[in-house]
């Protein structure tokens, strides 16, 4: 995994974000992985940028402030090179449409799918 700048970000690349969450007097690292539909604002102390990830067959998205002191650091899972610079086509898109419209490799795609189903496997083994 490559570490870049959050400056650097732009939609269709797959992102690993690590961001500061405080819990009452605790604080913890929160990550948060996706793919990014949007940036907006360019370079102002207000821009943002969106991933979206689907969990459990839900399509969950993060608007991330870009200049957040929140964020520890950024990972590079994968980076494509869409032909739009918002990619909110993606919403309506299946993950196997997604991936041909990207041209992405499976292997990534089918990590963060293993790594979701060792999240919901840990899950139901703390239920029962």
């Amino acid at each position: 995994m490559e570490i870049i700048k959050t400056t650097d970000i732009k939609p269709g690349m797959y992102l690993r974000v690590y961001q500061k969450v405080k819990e009452g007097e605790k604080t913890r690292t929160q990550r948060i992985e996706g793919l990014v539909l949007s940036r907006k604002h360019k370079n102002e102390p207000g821009a943002t940028f969106t991933i979206r990830r689907i969990i459990k067959g839900v399509g969950i998205e993060w608007v991330l402030p870009i200049f957040s002191p929140t964020i520890e650091k950024v990972e590079l899972i994968k980076a494509t090179k869409p032909r739009r610079a918002k990619l909110y086509y993606i919403r309506e898109k299946s993950q196997k449409q997604t991936r041909k419209k990207l041209k992405t490799a499976p292997q990534v795609l089918n990590k963060t799918l293993k790594e979701t189903n060792k999240e919901i496997e840990k899950e139901t083994e703390i239920k029962e």
